[in-house]
């Protein structure tokens, strides 16, 4: 589970443990939080360590699925969660701020997709855990779909994770590898606390989603354990949008 130290990632690591899986943490910079993380998850009953890895290097990610291995005997899941923004209005965007973007929300989930999927064939199906022989869940953003002024290497980098999983998941759905995306929109987390902690940018939030109400990363873990589970084996090559309707055009939920 890549970006599993706190946010949507801790959220959807805590949720796989608590349906009976154990997890890999993985983390880029701050190991506080990974190893509380994995506390968590321990106190749970269930096997966890922290990783630290860039996912945008390719040597540090085959190094954490390496140890992955060796700790679990084998991968079941990938979840594509890690990701940044560096924000900038576009005349004024550096090629330091879109390749960075990029290199972590694109290059990453390209990077551990295709070490999960190289792991997921070596093993072969094992139908005593599940139906699917391996899942990838990749972890995009409303803005897939959705233009962003002020954020075009981040929108950029999510309308690519959602071709790269459509991509995987075609080329493998015969092998019974599925490959999903889950797309949320505004969530309480700590990279968009400007937007929500105060009352008066909260209303203007809700002014862009429809159910009138802000997501919370539980909501995103309980998602993220049914599509990776069983009750959804006839799912793959499909984003599923959490998103309070943000997808929906509010602006023209009074007629335009």
């Amino acid at each position: 589970m890549t970006g599993a130290s706190s946010g949507i990632g801790r959220a959807i690591a805590l949720a796989l443990g608590e349906a009976g899986a154990d997890v890999a943490v993985n983390y880029s910079s701050a190991e506080k939080p990974a190893q509380e993380t994995v506390s968590r998850l321990e106190a749970m009953g269930r096997k966890a360590f922290a990783f630290k890895a860039d996912v945008a290097h390719e040597t540090q990610v085959a190094e954490m699925f390496r140890c992955a291995r060796e700790e679990f005997g084998s991968l079941d899941i990938l979840v594509n969660n890690a990701g940044l923004q560096q924000d900038a209005a576009f005349h004024d965007m550096t090629v330091a701020q879109w390749q960075r973007v990029i290199d972590v929300n694109l290059t990453g989930q390209f990077l551990c997709a295709r070490e999960a999927i190289r792991e997921f064939r070596r093993r072969g199906p094992a139908p005593e855990i599940s139906r699917a022989t391996g899942k990838i869940l990749c972890i995009s953003s409303v803005h897939e779909v959705i233009p962003w002024a002020g954020h075009a290497n981040y929108a950029a980098s999510k309308g690519g994770v959602m071709l790269l999983m459509k991509s995987i998941a075609q080329e493998y759905a015969a092998e019974r590898i599925r490959v999903m995306g889950l797309a949320p929109g505004a969530v309480r987390t700590p990279i968009n606390r400007a937007a929500w902690e105060s009352p008066e940018a909260y209303q203007a939030l809700l002014k862009l989603i429809p159910y009138k109400r802000i997501g919370e990363p539980d909501d995103l873990g309980r998602a993220a354990v049914w599509l990776l589970s069983d009750e959804a084996d006839y799912l793959t090559g499909s984003t599923l949008f959490l998103d309070g309707g943000m997808t929906l055009y509010p602006g023209f939920e009074s007629g335009g």
